[in-house]
């Protein structure tokens, strides 16, 4: 503990994640795990089993999931793919540097740092191998069950927060399981972008996958298939952390009102990495599309443009602005404007450990394919229309319980335990 620090232990752990769990012990492996939201996540995780930190911002620790037998945060253990070489104790100094993370709270869990930039492994960087590139698949996915085998996991749950790639043109082999099988073993051929080729990994090492990101990932058909075959539960895409998330609670609140929206303009100023990427129109256009799906289907297809800009001297900070114009009684007009201004990786870093307690629910509970009701955490969500934030939270805990009560049900290892569901298929 910090000196003069008077942050009382019990107040940081929820109640409901002292005892022992059923689910057992869970890997977050993170694809990017040295990046900025990848480390904020495991600076919180730290902080939070150390009791220096309440879990303010999960969803997972408010009294409503008190009597879902989640995961406990003590039950995580982070490892990760990564193509940088900066450690991720470096680049929470850099965080530190920046105003996001307090300089007390990093040095008090440097160690815990350090030893979870220990167990981050090499990703994939295209053409840097010369390799096929199912063989570079099969090297990821030897990393995830080398982490599950090695640190005593019953189970890993693979989450994708690298940074957003380009929308990609769409090939005859993404649609035929076979052929791009074929071509994934041909040295000639990068057929798949990384998120599809870490998302194959995770499909290869029978591993829980989520895609916090707009990239490909498993929007390749045959991938899709193939991670159902194999009842892989996966869930999507794109974490709805702030402006989206916010859309999503206005537009239904106006609509439930009566009042129709003619127009809903916006604009993101960020800098960092983020920035940096999304300056590329190619990288940016993914973001766009999965933004403003929702708001489209939230408003009846109202005019909603939407731009991104790149303003690297605001660093890690996300400023989100957006204007609705709505038409109200006899033609009348109500016009909001809302400002929002946040550090982007802390509103995702609680998400990212919300969504390996809850993914490792859906594993224990033998849950297969897409979870839709996951689509709570999204913009643009795998196996769910749904868009509105209330039903999405009602949705959400709806089916935790169920997963939960299944689980209570299930047959149970000698620990006490419930085994592991990828055993299961």
């Amino acid at each position: 503990m910090p000196a003069g620090s008077t942050f009382d232990e019990t107040m940081a752990t929820p109640e409901h994640d002292r005892g022992e769990s059923k689910v057992g012990r869970v890997g977050l492996w993170l694809i990017g795990a040295r990046g900025s939201v990848a480390t904020t996540a495991t600076t919180g995780l730290a902080a939070i089993c150390a009791g220096l930190a309440p879990a303010v911002g999960c969803v997972t620790s408010q009294d409503e999931f008190s009597t879902i037998p989640l995961p406990r945060f003590s039950d995580l253990v982070i490892g990760g793919h990564d193509i940088s070489d900066v450690s991720i104790a470096k680049r929470a100094e850099h965080l530190v540097s920046t105003g996001m993370l307090p300089q007390h709270l990093v040095q008090a869990i440097q160690a815990e740092l350090e030893d979870a930039d220990s167990r981050v492994r090499p990703g994939y960087f295209p053409g840097a191998e010369g390799v096929p590139q199912a063989e570079i698949a099969r090297r990821l996915a030897e990393d995830i069950r080398q982490f599950r085998n090695g640190h005593g996991l019953d189970r890993v749950v693979v989450i994708d927060v690298s940074s957003t790639e380009a929308p990609i043109d769409h090939l005859p082999e993404f649609d035929d399981l076979d052929l791009l099988i074929a071509a994934l073993e041909d040295p000639a051929q990068e057929i798949l972008p990384p998120s599809s080729l870490s998302a194959y990994a995770a499909i290869l090492a029978e591993a829980p996958y989520i895609c916090f990101t707009p990239s490909p990932a498993l929007n390749i058909p045959a991938l899709a298939q193939l991670a159902a075959e194999r009842g892989i539960p996966t869930a999507g895409q794109d974490g709805k952390t702030g402006q989206t998330w916010l859309r999503s609670v206005l537009a239904p609140g106006l609509a439930a009102r009566g009042l129709r929206v003619l127009s809903w303009a916006g604009a993101n100023l960020l800098g960092g990495g983020d920035g940096a990427t999304l300056a590329d129109p190619q990288a940016v256009a993914g973001k766009l599309q999965s933004k403003n799906r929702g708001l489209q289907s939230l408003t009846n297809a109202a005019t909603t443009p939407l731009h991104i800009d790149n303003v690297p001297d605001l660093g890690e900070t996300k400023v989100a602005w957006d204007h609705i114009n709505v038409e109200g009684f006899l033609g009348s007009r109500l016009t909001l404007q809302t400002t929002w201004s946040a550090y982007d990786s802390m509103l995702a870093a609680p998400m990212i450990l919300d969504l390996a307690r809850l993914m490792g629910l859906a594993d224990a509970a033998g849950q297969q394919g897409q979870v839709g009701q996951l689509g709570f955490f999204f913009k643009d969500p795998w196996g769910s229309d749904e868009h509105a934030f209330a039903e999405q939270s009602r949705l959400l805990l709806d089916w935790a319980q169920q997963a939960g009560a299944r689980i209570s049900a299930m047959t149970h290892m000698p620990d006490g335990r419930v085994s592991q569901g990828a055993a299961a298929r």
